[in-house]
C-alpha cells in the first residue's frame, strides 16, 4: 500500500515473527528490525511507531492484538484499543494516510466477523473528527463474509428482479408451452402482459404521498445534482462533513460536487450519498436522476442498493460486504 503509515500487527516483542508481521519485516529491510529492538516492546492494544524504511509507506505502526480466550477476557476492549491507539500515533505524525490489516484474525483467532465490526467502528468514530484517509485491507474474502441470512435474501431479491435471467426463463417457458398448449400458451402470454404493465406502473413504494406543494416544486425544478444533495443534506439536519464521512467519501471530492453544480459523480458515488442520507427509494431515484442516472433491474449492481434501500438497511459496511460477496463495485473511498 502506498500510503503514509501502514499497521502492523505485532507481537509485543516487536522482533518479528510470521504472517503480516514477518512479510513487512521482509519487505522493510533489516534497518525495521534494528529500530524495533531498541524500543523496549510494546503491550497488547498499545502501539507504537517506526520509519517505513524500504517499504513505500513513511512510517510503520505496531500494535499488538489480543490473543482470542473466547471474549471474557476484555479482548473486545483491547482489539479497539489497538485500532484508536495506531489512529492517534498516525494523526501525530501529520499522516494523511493509513492502512490496517485485520488485527488479531491470524494465529490469534479472533473471530473474523467480530474484529471486523470492532475495526470499522472504532474507525468510524475516530473519521467523525478527523480527516484522513483509512484502508482495511483483507487477505481473501473470507475475511469479509457477511452473514448467510442476509447473502440468501440478497440472492434471492436479484433472482426474484434481475431482468436478464428472468427474461431468459420466462422465453423458455413461453416456447415450452407453445410447443405443447397453444391456448395455455396464449393464457400465459396474456399473463405475462399484465405483469409487466403492473410493474411499469406500479408505485414502486407504499409509502402515502402528500399533496404536492407547488410552490417547491418549481424551486427545485431546475436544481442538479449539487444543489439536490446539498438541499437534502440541510433537510437531514446534517453537516456537510458528517454526510460525506458517513457516505465514505473523499473531502475533496466532496469539495468538487459543492464547488461545481455541474459536475456529475459516478453512480456508486450517487448511491453513497443516498445511503449516507438514508433516502428512500423514490428520493434515491430522484437523486440520481439529478447525476444522470437510473436504476436498472438489468444491473446485479442496482438490485442490490435496491434491496438495502427497500429494506431501509442503511449500514454502509455491510452494504460494502455484500457488494464485495458479489464482485461488485463498492461504495464510497475509491469513488468519482
Amino acid at each position: 500500500m502506498e500510503c503514509d503509515a501502514i499497521v502492523n500487527a505485532a507481537n509485543s516483542s516487536l522482533l518479528g515473527g510470521g504472517g503480516v508481521d514477518g512479510a513487512i519485516h521482509r519487505a522493510a529491510g533489516p534497518e525495521l528490525l534494528a529500530e524495533c529492538s531498541t524500543l523496549g516492546g510494546c503491550p497488547t492494544g498499545q502501539a507504537k511507531i517506526t520509519r517505513g524504511y524500504r517499504l513505500p509507506a513513511k512510517y510503520v505502526i505496531h500494535t499488538v492484538g489480543p490473543i482470542w480466550y473466547g471474549g471474557n477476557q476484555g479482548e473486545a476492549e483491547l482489539l479497539a484499543s489497538c485500532y484508536r491507539n495506531s489512529l492517534a500515533l498516525a494523526d501525530a505524525y501529520h499522516c494523511e494516510s493509513v492502512a490496517f490489516p485485520m488485527i488479531s484474525t491470524g494465529v490469534y483467532r479472533y473471530p473474523k466477523e467480530e474484529a471486523l465490526t470492532i475495526a470499522v467502528h472504532t474507525i468510524s468514530q475516530f473519521l467523525m473528527t478527523h480527516d484522513m484517509l483509512v484502508y482495511l485491507v483483507v487477505f481473501g474474502g473470507e475475511a469479509l463474509a457477511v452473514s448467510q441470512k442476509l447473502f440468501q435474501d440478497v440472492r434471492q431479491y436479484i433472482d426474484d428482479v434481475y431482468v436478464e435471467a428472468h427474461l431468459s426463463n420466462q422465453e423458455a417457458r413461453r416456447k415450452a408451452l407453445w410447443q405443447k398448449n397453444r391456448v395455455e400458451a396464449a393464457k400465459l402470454d396474456q399473463e405475462y402482459a399484465r405483469a409487466d404493465y403492473s410493474a411499469v406502473y406500479a408505485d414502486a413504494d407504499s409509502e402515502a404521498q402528500a399533496l404536492p406543494d407547488w410552490d417547491s416544486l418549481f424551486r427545485q425544478a431546475d436544481e442538479g445534482f449539487s444543489g439536490m444533495l446539498l438541499r437534502l443534506i440541510d433537510e437531514k439536519g446534517m453537516t456537510d462533513a458528517q454526510c460525506y464521512k458517513k457516505a465514505n467519501v473523499d473531502r475533496k471530492l466532496f469539495s468538487k460536487i459543492r464547488g461545481n453544480p455541474a459536475y456529475r459523480p459516478s453512480k456508486p458515488t450517487v448511491f453513497a450519498f443516498a445511503i449516507a442520507l438514508e433516502l428512500s427509494l423514490p428520493e434515491t431515484r430522484e437523486l440520481l436522476e439529478r447525476a444522470g442516472f437510473a436504476i436498472s433491474h438489468s444491473s446485479k449492481f442496482d438490485i442490490i442498493l435496491e434491496y438495502f434501500i427497500q429494506h431501509r438497511s442503511y449500514d454502509l459496511m455491510e452494504i460494502n460486504e455484500v457488494l464485495f460477496q458479489f464482485d461488485m463495485p463498492l461504495l464510497g473511498a475509491s469513488g468519482s
